[in-house]
């Protein structure tokens, strides 16, 4: 057990059952007492030794060893009868929660050795003269020696005491955490595994390397991990993190956070109370709280060589922020980032019931077992998908049997969240409603492979998988970038060996269909509203630079058309009705106009505060739908009239080349912008005057036409001789990936392509230029 200060008012102590004395300090300990002290001790131990002068601040405690274990054992005569208990649950003679109880009463009637009373009582009162207070309230916590290691986390199995005051109290702590041992869900999680948290030092989903996931709730940490409560998240850059200037937190969601736990008023026990709107509403940490946590993950992570799993809790009194735990991560730990992986794609969609955050990536199929709470699920099918509000550790002997499992509350790291990963699980958390739109036997397909948020979707679909191989894929002189517009599912391909992103389609960022009388909800936390346009666009472009960083990323300013941006929230009120609207009031042209000029200006804002305040510095901009030499110059001075000028601070400005004027006049357009993007599509129809949309003319519209590729091979030789570069990022190579051998001949820089096409392009581009 460990046993130190909880949070605005007491102190750990971690109760093992291995060890060769009978209590230790924390800062006796360190990484290699696990068989001493188990898993939470030696990781606190080591944090204050060899983090401590760093600034990392963790609460001081103290542990009991396997003596003290082991001690109270043989002092009650109990090895044997928990032998012959267990032996009489796996044959079937008694039930697994017979079992647990007759285990538990074993040790809370237990007596305790004179000895091993005597040292906790002694560790007690010590801990409470160095926080000068008589009988310091203090946290009595599992610390067992299978717990926290590196290939299962034993999420919650074992039971924490908060707010334990006396030695008489804390004695009766330590006895029911030695019962916890015995719990039905941890009889049953040892038996499957042999074997709560809100910070990794690494994406949960995809295993992305480079971030750190922060969650938050206002109160005791408890709720977080049992998944009471939807919590706030915070996603961090970790490269950037070591520039005291910048702030890169790529993301920031404020959950509802609806209860919190509190002391009683008489400071025994704990209880949950609702939060007001004001909580609700608000961020629990600021943003130089997210960086200073982020920071502690950073070192925390370089220390134990490995990503992490750590708890952290703030001071309600002095607003001092703790690290209280740390373990390593458990499940993309143990993953070869070079290997091959599996990518799902669901066809034939029904209709959408509930939404959520995706756990995991896969996709399956499945019938309902709704569970309003725990007492019926000895009622539960093998294979079912599992809905109910929240799971705790209580919950694991049928969540290993489940295909998926849905939730109406928890954030990413609930019970719920960290034990499906490690199940391999695809799970749904924070609907807010499944257990109100779902019910037991209905046929519904639960999807994870859509990017950061799942999807819950009436009756089978089909659902195919593919293994990506990524073995082969030598380095190329032509690059092979990414298309992409989610910044939700871009962690999803970042194991793919991309040179960056070749095209980032900003109105995929913007795009949003929240009803008019929303937009006062989903502004609530900004003083300013359009401040919220330009931090959710800077977040959605840091999700897509941090992807491929330091790789450049390609961002396409807005390219909605009048009837696109008619149908955003507030837009029917100030779009013109255009009868070609392909061809009217888009792209560039809008950029200066009086129409549009103040939204462009706060695209610009997003693109600054994404380059110079995040410090995203490998963001490209690109213009669309350039039309003529001079517009390209009225853009380019509406840009730094906003603080984006080209060639200060290194930004780099693209244009698109879809419109044969492009072609016929690259060496002008060359003296404006660093580089060319091709966009095959708009260049194919305004070449082949076939419209891009037309059914009747499908048959017309080739891309790999003559006239089209003499379009590109001509704008490509005088790119290469002007010294600019140029890439295409139309839907050609992806649909055709043979279309590279065109483009490798031809001397393009760059090819950008769709996720699911690169391997297959980087491959034609590695055969190219073989035979080059």
């Amino acid at each position: 057990m460990d046993i130190f200060p909880t949070i605005s008012a007491g102190y750990y102590i971690n109760s093992s059952e291995s060890g060769t004395s009978l209590v230790r300090n924390f800062e006796t300990l360190q990484r290699s007492d696990v068989a001493l002290v188990g898993g939470k001790n030696s990781s606190l131990g080591e944090m204050i030794s060899s983090l401590g002068a760093e600034g990392i601040a963790v609460p001081p405690g103290f542990a009991t060893t396997s003596n003290a274990y082991w001690d109270y054992i043989d002092e009650n005569n109990m090895q044997e009868k928990i032998t012959i208990l267990i032996a009489d649950w796996q044959s079937g003679i008694a039930t697994l929660s017979e079992t647990g109880h007759s285990v538990r009463n074993l040790f809370i009637r237990g007596n305790w050795p004179t000895h091993v009373a005597a040292a906790i009582r002694e560790g007690y009162r010590e801990l409470s003269v160095k926080a000068g207070l008589q009988n310091l309230d203090v946290a009595v916590r599992s610390s067992a020696t299978a717990e926290d290691l590196p290939d299962a986390s034993f999420a919650g199995q074992q039971e924490s005491y908060l707010n334990v005051s006396g030695e008489d109290a804390l004695l009766r702590a330590c006895q029911h955490c030695y019962a916890s041992l015995f719990t039905d869900r941890a009889i049953s999680y040892r038996q499957a595994k042999g074997g709560s948290g809100v910070m990794f030092s690494i994406d949960t989903e995809s295993g992305f390397d480079k971030v750190v996931l922060v969650n938050a709730a206002w109160g005791l940490g408890e709720n977080i991990v049992q998944g009471t409560v939807n919590p706030d998240e915070y996603q961090v850059f970790k490269p950037l993190l070591k520039e005291p200037t910048l702030v890169p937190i790529i993301d920031k969601k404020c959950g509802d956070k609806t209860i919190k736990m509190i002391y009683s008023d008489d400071n025994t026990r704990t209880r949950n109370v609702p939060t007001s709107k004001t909580e609700r509403a608000s961020f629990v940490l600021s943003n130089e709280e997210i960086l200073q946590l982020s920071r502690w993950a950073c070192r925390i992570e370089e220390q134990y060589c490995c990503p992490m799993d750590m708890e952290w809790a703030k001071d309600g009194l002095t607003n001092e922020l703790f690290i209280v735990q740390a373990r390593p991560e458990t499940v993309h730990s143990r993953r070869d980032a070079a290997a091959a992986f599996t990518t799902y794609k669901v066809g034939d969609k029904g209709r959408l019931l509930t939404t959520g955050l995706s756990i995991g990536d896969a996709a399956v199929t499945g019938r309902v077992c709704l569970f309003e709470s725990i007492e019926s699920i000895n009622e539960f099918i093998d294979g079912s998908i599992l809905v109910t509000q929240t799971t705790d550790p209580d919950w694991v002997p049928i969540m290993k049997r489940a295909a998926a499992i849905v939730t109406d509350h928890g954030g990413r790291t609930s019970h719920a969240a960290i034990v499906s990963r490690e199940f391999g699980l695809p799970a749904i958390v924070c609907t807010g409603n499944a257990t109100y739109v779902l019910h037991t036997s209905q046929d519904i397909t639960v999807s994870c492979a859509e990017g950061d948020h799942g999807f819950v979707y009436a009756g089978i679909s089909d659902i195919t998988a593919e293994t990506v191989d990524l073995t082969g894929l030598r380095h190329t002189r032509t690059n092979v970038m990414l298309n992409l517009a989610n910044p939700a599912a871009a962690y999803r391909w970042w194991r793919l060996p991309a040179d960056g992103i070749g095209l980032a389609r900003m109105e995929f960022v913007l795009l949003d269909k929240n009803a008019k009388h929303q937009i006062a909800k989903i502004t609530a936390t900004y003083k300013h509203k359009p401040e919220y346009f330009v931090d959710k666009l800077s977040q959605g472009f840091a999700a897509l630079c941090a992807a491929v960083y330091p790789n450049p990323a390609i961002i396409r300013m807005s390219d909605f058309k009048t009837n696109e941006y008619a149908g955003l929230t507030g837009g029917a009120e100030f779009e013109p009705e255009e009868d070609n609207p392909m061809l009217g009031f888009r792209g560039a042209s809008r950029y200066y106009s009086p129409r549009y000029k103040e939204g462009f200006s706060l695209e610009c804002a997003a693109v600054k505060r994404l380059r110079d305040e995040m410090g995203f510095k490998n963001a490209i901009v690109m213009i669309p739908f350039c039309r003529t030499v001079e517009e390209a110059k009225k853009v380019l001075n509406v840009m730094a009239e906003n603080g984006l000028k080209r060639g200060e601070n290194g930004l780099q400005v693209y244009v698109m080349c879809e419109i044969p004027l492009n072609v016929i006049l690259a060496e002008q357009f060359t003296g404006h912008f660093d580089g060319f993007s091709i966009g095959s599509n708009d260049l194919t129809q305004l070449t082949l005057g076939v419209a891009r949309d037309s059914g009747e003319l499908a048959g017309l519209f080739d891309e790999q036409d003559a006239a089209v590729k003499w379009m590109v091979g001509k704008v490509i030789s005088v790119a290469r001789a002007r010294n600019c570069k140029i890439g295409i990022c139309g839907q050609t190579p992806s649909d055709h990936p043979e279309f590279a051998r065109f483009l490798v001949e031809s001397g393009i820089n760059c090819i950008s392509v769709s996720p699911d096409s690169f391997v297959a392009v980087k491959r034609h581009v590695v055969a190219s230029e073989g035979g080059m």
